[in-house]
């Protein structure tokens, strides 16, 4: 996303007031979508060494041509099942700004479908309530013909405030 516009809060919106250019991907049956801009490559599934005692966001890593990379499942952010890998499966690697630092990691996704535009008229904030998924965790919904695309807010997820509420979480033994 090229910027982001100043909502009636008087706080930064995360919605794009341009059009994105997204990876668009498939978990668990709904459509996601990441900005283009931030793959890196796509692989198909890799030997994935388990880290012991970690948590079941990031509980792997992989190798991506000679390189250590952590690999996340965004399914277990998103409350959602997480079947073994099939034939569609992919493992989708990114570079995301962490901390002010540009940071490669990977996610697991179950079927990867296109790179689209997605205008900024069609997105919207995610709404707070009547979602499964949890919103702080969504940048906004946008929509393309009679799909919804859930854009992710990756830096949140992969920060320290998504990894925070999710160890939380899950000392707290609550589901997501």
């Amino acid at each position: 996303m090229k910027s982001a516009a100043v909502n009636a809060s008087g706080e930064r919106s995360r919605i794009p007031t341009t059009s994105m250019q997204a990876l668009t991907l498939g978990l668990q049956g709904e459509l996601f979508a990441i900005e283009a801009e931030s793959v890196r490559e796509i692989l198909d599934v890799v030997p994935i060494t388990e880290v012991p005692n970690a948590r079941p966001f990031v509980s792997g890593l992989i190798n991506v041509r000679g390189r250590v990379v952590p690999l996340a499942d965004l399914r277990v952010m998103f409350g959602m099942d997480r079947p073994p890998p099939d034939l569609d499966t992919r493992i989708v690697v990114i570079e995301i700004n962490l901390d002010g630092e540009p940071t490669i990691a990977a996610i697991l996704a179950d079927r990867v479908h296109d790179v689209t535009d997605i205008e900024s008229a069609s997105i919207e904030e995610a709404p707070k309530v009547g979602m499964r998924w949890r919103p702080e965790y969504v940048r906004g919904i946008g929509k393309r013909e009679d799909e919804f695309i859930i854009i992710p807010d990756m830096e949140r997820i992969f920060g320290s405030e998504g990894r925070k509420v999710l160890e939380l979480e899950l000392e707290e033994g609550k589901t997501l």
